[in-house]
């Protein structure tokens, strides 16, 4: 698995990132390990293959064993989240998102998505990335009291400017998102319903989190975040949106399909279908709980009072008003916590300075970690932040981080 005879030094990077894994604390939400399978799927001899199109409708020859493999996906993405059509071509989430789109919008047509600085995505209108700047977005929030969605707002919007299409999920919000009143705002003013689950496609096969395809035309997610699978994507529609969905990815926005790839999204949702993964989503939710608990004793303020899901939106500033994310990012990383910031809801300070840190547990729930190892790591945080002008303090912590992450070693340097 991790190449020793190649003198190129790309392989030599690729071992230092094994050992970076293994040996320091992986806090980012939207990221995880990837079983030996899903591995060895992606780095098989499928990368070979061009197979632009679809089963039975490809552009080369010689995809019969392709064929066979991107239908097997699309079987098990469909059955473990009881859609009608799957479409797994996507390379990203991104992707999934921009495809869905082209498949149901017109250029300046209106849609509601959900603010990036309250938790939603570049792509669900930011004015920089290519949906804000093909498509007229109107974006909905949070509530100031309790920092979840303002549902009365959404329909507000949706009452004043009629969308087209309206869109649900986020990138940064650490609760449970309820599809039905969507549903029904779109419903009332005649508009599309689009779910974008990356973040929680996991939780949802693992029954932790509503299942949003009953409720929505149109449903995208990652394959590589709670569900541990490859880097990727997919869309999730109903029968009668699939030709344009399938139209809009290939050949509109998309050359050949990465093959390799789609039999590792194969794989995991063989292995998301099973009871195993389903405690493991638990457990995912019960760290988060944890850590959340630990957080607070530290005397960090946790945005909308915890999680109901895998991630936490820490704000920093009453635990220290001066502390930036931007620096707690880049401390923690010398102490061997990864994690990133954030802004939180309102944020006065500028998206590359922010004054929140975003906290994920799938990657240690993957290692074996638990409610112990979470609130130690709740302790570590605090520790090194307290004492970020100290380099000895940030060793000592580092130091305990290797100790740490020595019993819960994720892969193993031989293969």
């Amino acid at each position: 698995m991790w190449p020793d005879s190649n003198n190129d030094p790309v392989f030599d990077m690729v071992r230092r990132e094994v050992e970076r894994q293994n040996t320091t604390v992986q806090l980012i939400a939207s990221e995880n390990f990837a079983s030996p399978a899903v591995l060895s799927a992606t780095g098989s001899v499928l990368t070979n293959k061009y197979s632009e199109g679809y089963p039975g409708r490809r552009y080369y020859g010689g995809n019969m064993v392709i064929d066979e493999v991107e239908s097997i996906a699309r079987e098990r993405a469909t059955a473990l989240f009881g859609a009608d059509h799957a479409n797994v071509q996507p390379h990203s989430g991104a992707n999934a998102n921009v495809a869905a789109y082209l498949a149901v919008l017109e250029a300046g047509d209106t849609v509601l998505g959900m603010s990036l600085d309250h938790g939603g995505h570049l792509t669900h209108g930011s004015p920089v990335n290519i949906s804000g700047r093909t498509y007229h977005f109107v974006a909905y929030g949070v509530t100031p009291s309790d920092e979840r969605i303002d549902y009365d707002q959404v329909r507000d919007l949706a009452l004043e400017h009629r969308p087209k299409l309206i869109v649900a999920g986020a990138t940064a919000y650490p609760r449970i998102i309820d599809p039905a009143p969507f549903r029904s705002i779109a419903d009332e003013v005649g508009a599309l319903f689009m779910f974008d689950a990356a973040h929680i496609a996991g939780l949802i096969a693992g029954g932790k989190h509503p299942n949003p395809v009953p409720y929505s035309d149109i449903v995208t997610f990652t394959t590589h975040k709670t569900l541990r699978g490859p880097r990727g994507g997919a869309i999730l529609c109903t029968q009668d949106l699939a030709p344009a969905i399938d139209k809009a990815l290939f050949p509109g926005l998309q050359g050949g399909p990465l093959e390799h790839v789609i039999a590792a999204k194969a794989v995991a949702f063989g292995e998301a279908a099973t009871p195993e993964f389903a405690d493991y989503a638990g457990r995912i939710v019960q760290n988060s709980g944890a850590l959340v608990k630990g957080l607070a004793e530290e005397g960090f303020r946790l945005v909308s009072g915890g999680s109901d899901n895998h991630l936490l939106l820490v704000d920093l500033r009453a635990f220290d008003d001066e502390l930036t994310g931007k620096v707690a990012q880049e401390v923690l990383d010398r102490a061997g916590i990864t994690l990133n910031k954030n802004t939180v809801p309102d944020d006065p300070r500028s998206p590359f300075v922010t004054s929140g840190v975003r906290i994920g547990t799938p990657a240690t729930t993957t290692q074996g970690m638990g409610p112990a190892e979470m609130g130690l790591i709740a302790t570590l945080i605090g520790r090194t932040l307290r004492q970020r002008d100290d380099d000895g303090a940030v060793a000592d912590v580092r130091s305990e981080v290797s100790d740490l992450c020595r019993r819960f070693t994720p892969y193993s340097l031989a293969g």
